[in-house]
């Protein structure tokens, strides 16, 4: 029998235990109100935690354990007990017997203990510190290897990806940098389809892996709901590793690794969606990438990431101003500015009235400044093709020149201002006439017209005009026009992004390109700054519920799998095999075998 004794100021307090027992259960010792007396109950609890042979018990205590952790992640009563040292014990026993983990509810022991490890880690860096101390990093990577399943996965990345964020800790990761980054790339290039293959796809309830479907919903729902929160989990798992690969990136580590061809094509179309709307997802590796000389040389290399970056530039997106910048840093590079200009030029002349955007003052004029760098001290634009040099000349006509012109002339004529708004005002209702009689392209010259003659400073009325254009340009079926007119508008409106009119007339014509993800944010947009008294109007309901199916986060892995039963269904009928027979069969047999191992099914 091993005893303890503690001795406080008013009494003495003996505590007698026996090893592989304990005074009480955790959550009983948790609410000791003696100080002494909780610190010796926790302390040996998580001494002696991985010796509970009740793995119902032990799995409610880690549930409990996390739970309060995540109440509370800077409390520093159980770290300094040593529940680092003792997770890291439960996930080396879980790793290491399989027959123990596969015990009853076992199977949840290394999820939850990662899960602990990420929530004391995620704002302390002292926590960080300690958990490397106790040996968490190795297990962490075993579970990372897929050890078990991608739900293990999701919470050790997170954690490894709290550990990689401090200065402290960085090292003690980057020890395995190069299999790091390698198995980082892998889960956020392929979770989405794993997640869609191993759960989402499997339709009946009793396909599905028990533990999964009780930690995605508590054991409450049924597939709906499973399916959904399986859905915000798969995006979780992808950006926290993108956040893993971020914590690289920042310190310009493995960039060359990060920058292979295939992934930067998966990653500028990796978007944490409405799912994980407070993560910047790809475009926020793609933005740390673009502030390293190395990372900016291998990112112009990629047409697909450019063409995704001007698209966001374009939109109403949250994360629009990261597009922008990468933009901006790779037009300032000389060894990146030709590559990106022909392509971004034509996109970002239409934000150059935008005045702030997110906390980025004068933004428009840093566009400017920046898209005309070198051309303003020659006039020409020798090193760019005819169509660039043209559309250069006019950004420089209408924005430079035009700027100084008006600003003279409203020092001399207090009046230009208020006669140049008749004019402007006269064309416009000629504009509607036409409009009103379907004469859309004389509607088109029209409000052209009045375009150029509107001084900058009214932007109200230049907003309006815009749109008005735009709205014609989409009824003559020129999407790109449209697009192009809507942006200026909404550069124009106050706040940023908030005019109704071309909010919807963009989210049509960003539909019609088949641009769904940018169809979808604005017509979000436009729904949220209308006052419609809880009652969407059909078309924009039609329209979100069409884009929101279209960005589903596992569409792209749907349709895959639907072509491959497809191709497989045609082979059939021919009465040829296919080279999928065989790993189908295998890991339907591998399947059924994790399945009759699971205690809980």
């Amino acid at each position: 029998m091993d005893h303890f004794s503690y001795r406080n100021t008013n009494k003495m307090v003996r505590t007698h235990v026996v090893v592989g027992s304990r005074p009480c259960c955790f959550s009983c010792a948790m609410e000791e109100k003696d100080p002494c007396v909780r610190k010796a109950w926790l302390e040996l609890s998580l001494r002696d935690m991985h010796m509970i042979r009740d793995d119902t018990e032990l799995a409610l205590t880690l549930s409990f354990i996390w739970r309060y952790a995540m109440a509370d992640p800077e409390n520093p009563e159980l770290p300094s007990l040593g529940v680092f040292e003792c997770m890291t014990r439960l996930m080396k026993k879980g790793l290491e017997d399989v027959e123990w983990v596969m015990t009853g509810q076992n199977v949840y022991v290394p999820y939850y203990a990662a899960h602990i490890i990420g929530s004391y880690t995620m704002k302390k860096p002292d926590f960080a510190t300690k958990a490397v101390e106790s040996g968490v990093i190795a297990p962490l990577l075993e579970l990372m290897r897929r050890k078990m399943s991608w739900v293990e996965q999701r919470v050790v990345v997170r954690a490894l990806g709290h550990l990689a964020s401090y200065e402290t800790t960085f090292e003690a990761v980057a020890a395995y940098e190069d299999e790091v980054v390698r198995l980082a790339m892998e889960i956020a290039m392929t979770c989405v389809d794993v997640v869609y293959e191993e759960f989402v796809s499997v339709q009946e309830k009793e396909g599905r892996v028990r533990y999964h479907s009780d930690l995605l919903t508590r054991g409450l729902g049924g597939l709906e709901m499973e399916d959904r929160k399986a859905e915000e989990w798969a995006s979780q798992l992808q950006c926290w590793s993108l956040h893993l690969l971020n914590c690289f990136a920042y310190k310009q580590k493995c960039i060359s690794l990060i920058c292979n061809k295939t992934f930067l094509k998966e990653l500028s179309q990796m978007w944490g969606g409405l799912v994980n709307h407070t993560s910047p997802s790809g475009i926020g590796l793609i933005r740390i990438l673009c502030y390293s000389k190395q990372g900016r040389r291998h990112v112009s290399g990629s047409r697909e990431m450019i063409l995704s970056l001007c698209n966001l530039s374009r939109s109403s997106d949250d994360w629009q101003y990261m597009g922008i910048d990468c933009l901006l840093l790779l037009l300032k590079d000389q060894a990146t500015r030709y590559n990106v200009l022909e392509m971004s030029l034509f996109y970002l002349v239409d934000l150059v009235e935008v005045k702030a955007l997110n906390v980025r003052k004068n933004l428009g004029d840093r566009i400017t400044k920046v898209l005309l760098m070198h051309y303003c001290k020659t006039k020409k634009g020798c090193a760019y093709s005819h169509k660039a040099q043209k559309a250069l000349k006019e950004l420089w006509r209408n924005k430079v020149e035009r700027r100084r012109r008006e600003r003279k002339f409203m020092s001399k004529n207090q009046d230009f201002l208020r006669e140049t708004s008749v004019v402007v005002y006269l064309i416009k209702q000629q504009a509607n006439q036409l409009l009103h009689v379907g004469d859309i392209e004389g509607a088109i010259k029209c409000y052209t017209e009045a375009i150029g003659l509107c001084p900058l400073k009214l932007r109200r009325k230049r907003m309006n005009l815009y749109s008005e254009r735009g709205e014609c340009y989409l009824l003559l079926g020129d999407v790109d026009a449209a697009i192009s007119d809507c942006t200026r508008a909404l550069c124009l409106s106050e706040p940023v992004n908030s005019h109704g009119k071309s909010l919807w007339t963009r989210s049509r014509a960003y539909d019609i390109k088949g641009l769904s993800r940018e169809s979808l944010m604005d017509c979000i947009m436009f729904v949220n700054g209308r006052c419609f008294r809880g009652n969407i109007p059909y078309y924009a309901a039609q329209m979100i519920s069409k884009q929101m199916e279209a960005t589903w986060l596992f569409e792209k892995a749907r349709a895959s799998k639907l072509g491959r039963m497809m191709l497989k269904e045609k082979f059939h009928l021919t009465g040829l095999s296919t080279i999928t027979e065989e790993p189908e069969k295998k890991k339907e047999g591998l399947m059924m075998q994790r399945k009759n191992l699971d205690p809980l099914e």
